[in-house]
């Protein structure tokens, strides 16, 4: 998500597609989106339809300025949340960056069959993200969604 980059200058984006094909994962979209919460709704609504992932993981505007909307997009279209996923990525990234941490809002939960992880966009809090919590937990993850 963002109002400022490309997707050309999505360095999160790309190393997270890029991982997540080094771990085993298919990567079947990589899109950039303005900070709209419609827009935002409407691009994961197409892409849930449209390619039937088993897991999203979108990245930016999860911040407090006033163009982070994505939490406020994403969550009403949960139907579970994975509330453990926020406050263990805010204790990691505390242990990475202090005090700073507080200003994060990401989330985790379920959209249909779909897992979705919300992270900042920070090259830095992605890759922490997805290191320690998202790849290794992964496939657990979508097996508990599919039973």
């Amino acid at each position: 998500m963002s109002s400022t980059r490309t997707l050309k200058e999505d360095k999160s984006g790309a190393w997270m597609a890029k991982h997540a094909v080094k771990e085993g994962h298919e990567v079947v979209c990589h899109v950039m989106v303005k900070d709209n919460e419609e827009d935002i709704r409407k691009t994961l609504r197409d892409i849930i339809r449209d390619h039937g992932p088993q897991a999203l993981i979108l990245n930016g505007g999860t911040g407090i300025t006033k163009a982070d909307v994505t939490i406020e997009a994403v969550t009403p279209m949960f139907r579970k949340v994975m509330s453990s996923f926020a406050p263990i990525f805010s204790q990691l990234s505390y242990d990475e960056v202090d005090s700073a941490a507080i200003i994060s809002r990401s989330m985790a939960g379920v959209i249909g069959e779909t897992a979705v992880f919300c992270l900042p966009g920070s090259l830095k809090a992605c890759k922490l993200a997805c290191k320690n919590l998202i790849f290794p937990e992964l496939s657990h993850v979508v097996k508990h969604i599919l039973d």
